[in-house]
């Protein structure tokens, strides 16, 4: 099976969703591009799932438009759209063989059965699957029933496919090499693909860009390397892997960056239009590097707690700006709970940031 036609973007202007006087997704303007890979990343209660479902077709619309391939498919049904849903529940027919499950759809449509029988095995081939087609879904694993469930929604041709949390029923070894195979596969068909999470790191490791949300709304979009290394407010930061968040005074500041105090320490660090003053910052656990108590430069801290996890050490630092959580990629020596430690912080994974 090869993806013959040209991936369609996606575009929401304005798009609302309210149940009554509750607003589930405010008023958003979103432009996901052909060919890319696009998450949308937040807690439970945030609004990722129902605005994949109003992409989908599965939820209405309140207020705004939206556009698939620059078609207005706001008012249009699901089976209007051509669009394809992965679901958490791979939802498989138990009675039918997988080459009939992956067929399904396309019979329901209309396509004759022999026809919708071969391009089933082109899908399943496609998704790794070649021979497995007599099996019963009982008779595959969590991670090849995950393959069906794609092979199936890849047999309708979608012009965008979305997935709603693929990966949440199956371990954490598993989810790694399916999510490797999802990005290789979108990829390869070069598939405009809207993909769901409440995991970062799969996130991180699957999105051409990331969409976080919180509060029914859009809190940051971009890169995966520019939400970890650029966030713009503590709630992105913190949400977008392991973050301390403390408080700094802001001295100096000119557009981009300024002169931060943390405790004893004075740092430079960029900032967006913040304001002189106390301020929040953000220091990623691998940005903090120990040395030996006294030296200059550094923040004096004291071990908490020291744990040793084979390739790196883990500590909880206790310093004049409360306690830290590091990383330290050296475990041969394992400093000790109570010992006085040297605390310097890195020029890369040190942020001031907005509030909120």
């Amino acid at each position: 099976m090869s993806q013959t036609k040209k991936a369609a973007d996606v575009v929401l202007q304005g798009v609302t969703k309210r149940y009554g006087a509750v607003t589930a997704v405010k008023p958003l303007n979103l432009h996901i591009k052909a060919g890319n890979l696009v998450t949308l990343l937040g807690p439970s209660g945030c609004g990722k799932t129902t605005l994949l479902r109003m992409i989908a077709g599965l939820e209405r619309v309140t207020e705004g438009r939206l556009l698939i391939g620059g078609r207005d498919v706001t008012d249009m049904s699901a089976g209007e759209r051509n669009v394809s849903m992965v679901f958490q529940s791979y939802a498989l027919f138990p009675h039918m063989s997988v080459r009939e499950n992956v067929a399904y759809g396309l019979i329901s449509g209309g396509v004759a059965r022999r026809e919708a029988l071969e391009k089933a095995e082109g899908a399943l081939a496609t998704v790794g699957l070649k021979g497995f087609g007599d099996r019963l879904p009982s008779e595959m694993s969590g991670g090849q029933q995950q393959r069906v469930a794609v092979a199936r929604a890849l047999v309708l041709e979608p012009d965008v496919l979305l997935f709603d949390e693929p990966l949440s029923n199956l371990d954490a070894r598993l989810r790694r090499s399916m999510r490797e195979e999802i990005r290789a596969l979108q990829q390869r068909l070069g598939l405009t693909v809207v993909y769901v999470t409440h995991d970062q790191s799969e996130a991180l490791a699957v999105s051409d860009q990331i969409v976080v949300m919180r509060n029914a709304e859009i809190a940051q979009a971009g890169s995966p390397r520019e939400l970890y290394e650029a966030p713009e407010n503590v709630f992105v930061a913190t949400f977008m892997g392991e973050a301390n968040h403390v408080k700094g005074v802001l001295r100096d500041a000119s557009p981009g960056e300024g002169m931060v105090q943390l405790g004893d320490l004075a740092i430079r660090l960029p900032h967006k239009g913040l304001s002189e003053g106390e301020v929040d910052v953000v220091i990623r656990p691998e940005a903090i590097m120990l040395t030996e108590a006294g030296a200059g430069g550094v923040l004096t801290g004291t071990v908490a707690t020291a744990t040793y996890m084979g390739a790196h050490a883990e500590y909880n630092l206790d310093t004049q700006v409360g306690r830290l959580f590091a990383i330290a990629p050296e475990a041969t020596r394992l400093r000790r709970p109570g010992e006085q430690v040297g605390v310097r912080l890195a020029d890369h994974g040190v942020f001031a940031v907005r509030a909120g």
